[in-house]
């Protein structure tokens, strides 16, 4: 039996592993927990995230990957084996190939390091791509004629933004700016403006229950439970969209200049098509209601929430990954 070969959606706050001929077959958290007294790996993915916080001194539950890119180079590779391991797409005799996605800004070293980590899981020739072209394919694009496509990737860790053109990125930026910095922005504003503690989970459940990037509705809330700053004991307060708006505004708006950025150096008859054509969102972070009006009042052109926002870079590495295969039989 020959091996499988595999796209792999390595974010910061998913792993996404799509396999050819079969489609995304794992979707699960970029987490892995660690008991720090023997080093072992006590969990991996959404066993691992379920202890996010949790946890008692002896162990801890760690994101190998921070703001796109790998910060503990040993643990995402015992994530990427077990999760490799777990599809069973090794065969005795061969390893499949994997193609990775991977930030517009990121460094020669940083790349070694993700084909290093998915060489050593098992991968036979990996093959890297960068995330805003392959989300681009997945979300149904055709960024192979010679048109403008603009495509703003907003994932857990990075936010890129590209303009393509003929198969290539043509101006992008990429910004440490995305989910988990929405995140941070409210637990920071309830702490400021409540005086109460939470967590990075509570954060991420109020951003995806009432989160919204443009005119929120005052009557969504929700409950909300932490340690009250003022006797350290529990305590709960509600919410609701408009507060929530106010903490995430910050961030958005240095996504949208960062769009803004990205236009401006954009070749005039490529300008020209994006005005027909719009702009596509995808990622995690494009799901937050109402972000495809924000930017399209702030930017002037249309925008398209991609039918599959959290499943674009998936669904592309496996499109790219059917045209290597092709071409290594000719």
């Amino acid at each position: 039996m020959m091996a499988m070969d595999i796209g792999i959606d390595l974010g910061t706050a998913n792993v996404l592993i799509n396999v050819r001929g079969k489609g995304i077959v794992l979707n699960e958290p970029s987490v892995v927990a660690i008991d720090t007294t023997t080093g072992s790996v006590v969990a991996v993915g959404s066993d691992a995230y379920k202890m996010v916080g949790r946890t008692p001194g002896n162990i801890r539950a760690i994101r190998p990957l921070k703001d796109g890119v790998i910060a503990d180079f040993d643990i995402t590779e015992a994530m990427l084996t077990y999760f490799i391991k777990k599809l069973n797409v090794k065969s005795f005799m061969s390893k499949p190939n994997i193609l990775i996605c991977c930030p517009t800004n990121v460094t020669s070293v940083e790349q070694k390091a993700i084909i290093q980590a998915a060489q050593s899981a098992g991968g036979r020739h990996v093959y890297l791509e960068l995330e805003p072209k392959v989300a681009a394919v997945g979300a149904g694009m055709d960024i192979f004629k010679p048109q403008g496509n603009m495509v703003i990737d907003i994932g857990g860790g990075t936010s890129d933004v590209a303009v393509l053109s003929m198969g290539e990125v043509v101006t992008s930026q990429s910004l440490r700016l995305a989910g988990d910095k929405m995140d941070a922005a409210i637990v920071n504003f309830v702490k400021q403006k409540h005086n109460l503690l939470i967590g990075e989970r509570t954060a991420e459940t109020i951003k995806i229950q009432i989160g919204a990037a443009y005119e929120p509705d005052v009557n969504d809330e929700i409950e909300v439970r932490g340690r009250y700053l003022g006797d350290g004991l529990p305590h709960e307060v509600i919410i609701n969209a408009v507060e929530v708006e106010q903490a995430l505004h910050s961030t958005l708006m240095s996504i949208v200049d960062a769009a803004k950025g990205v236009l401006e150096k954009t070749p005039p008859e490529l300008s020209a098509d994006i005005i027909d054509r719009g702009v596509m969102l995808t990622g995690g972070g494009a799901m937050l209601r109402g972000i495809d009006r924000l930017f399209s009042d702030q930017l002037k052109v249309p925008v398209v929430l991609a039918e599959q926002p959290l499943d674009s870079v998936a669904l592309g590495t496996g499109m790219l990954l059917e045209n290597i295969v092709n071409h290594q039989q000719y």
